[in-house]
């Protein structure tokens, strides 16, 4: 196959509350994949509500990036290494990640929804006593929440997240279901200048599609959209890079003969 991604714009070390790996095994670890470049994005989820096993997703700001720029330098002739982040939305939150965006000289942004109204439906309780459908449709509600009062990030990260954790995951849902809502969605992020990733972790949850799945992406580019960035949102080494021969093949088949990165807050295109 000739369609190769060679940077991995998602992924987590130490500094993310879950995650265990040193930022230095990650990059060593992209190193001997043969990528070109890597863009950390650690978790941000301010008000995260409590969780049965107490996770609390703060994040040292200037110990990660203080880590990232000495890394960076270390590597930077065998790797190109990024300093991004992934904020947990929810609506209030908006004045407190403007003022973050304004004051730390980030790379890259991606904009993510794990919390719905006081729930992360990676936990069981989210879809507890409910139809998985209802959950689903509550999911895409807020993600037009967020967008309505934040559009600072430059992309939004795994549209489709819920359905990771879904009782059926994916058996029963398909961008035809939830297609009014989705195509909103995409026409929002477009209309506000941000883009969206396509994440690998869909396939390391089994769910053999990427986060969105195939169908959301195509419809992402019929609808205009042009930047998209790729991650597999690895939390340790075994992840990077994951199923990016699957992922070049998928943006092929949806009609891109590109893929995204960003410097700077700038996009960069890089062909396939």
């Amino acid at each position: 196959m000739s369609n190769q991604i060679l940077w991995d714009c998602h992924m987590h070390s130490s500094f993310s509350a879950d995650s265990d790996t040193p930022m230095e095994d990650m990059i060593q670890d992209a190193i001997r994949r043969g990528l070109h470049g890597v863009c950390f994005t650690e978790h941000l989820d301010p008000d995260y509500p409590p969780t049965p096993d107490n996770e609390t997703f703060e994040l040292d700001l200037s110990a990660y990036q203080e880590n990232l720029f000495m890394l960076r330098d270390k590597y930077q002739s065998k790797l190109d290494v990024r300093f991004g982040i992934e904020l947990g939305l929810q609506p209030h939150l908006e004045h407190s990640f403007k003022e973050l965006l304004e004051s730390v000289p980030f790379d890259f942004v991606i904009g993510s929804s794990h919390v719905v109204h006081g729930q992360d439906p990676y936990y069981r309780e989210f879809f507890k006593g409910r139809k998985e459908s209802e959950c689903y449709m509550e999911y895409f509600e807020s993600i037009l929440e967020n967008l309505a009062v934040f559009s600072e990030m430059d992309v939004y990260g795994h549209i489709d997240y819920v359905v990771r954790y879904g009782p059926n995951q994916n058996r029963e849902y398909s961008y035809g279901r939830y297609q009014d809502i989705l195509d909103e969605i995409l026409r929002t992020i477009i209309s506000k200048g941000c883009g969206i990733e396509l994440n690998t972790g869909g396939f390391h949850y089994g769910l053999g599609e990427p986060n969105p799945c195939r169908a959301v992406i195509r419809r992402y580019r019929q609808l205009g959209g042009e930047i998209i960035t790729i991650g597999a949102d690895a939390h340790g080494p075994d992840k990077i890079a994951y199923a990016f021969d699957k992922a070049a093949d998928i943006l092929a088949d949806c009609g891109f003969t590109y893929y995204t990165v960003f410097k700077d807050r700038k996009p960069e295109f890089i062909k396939l």
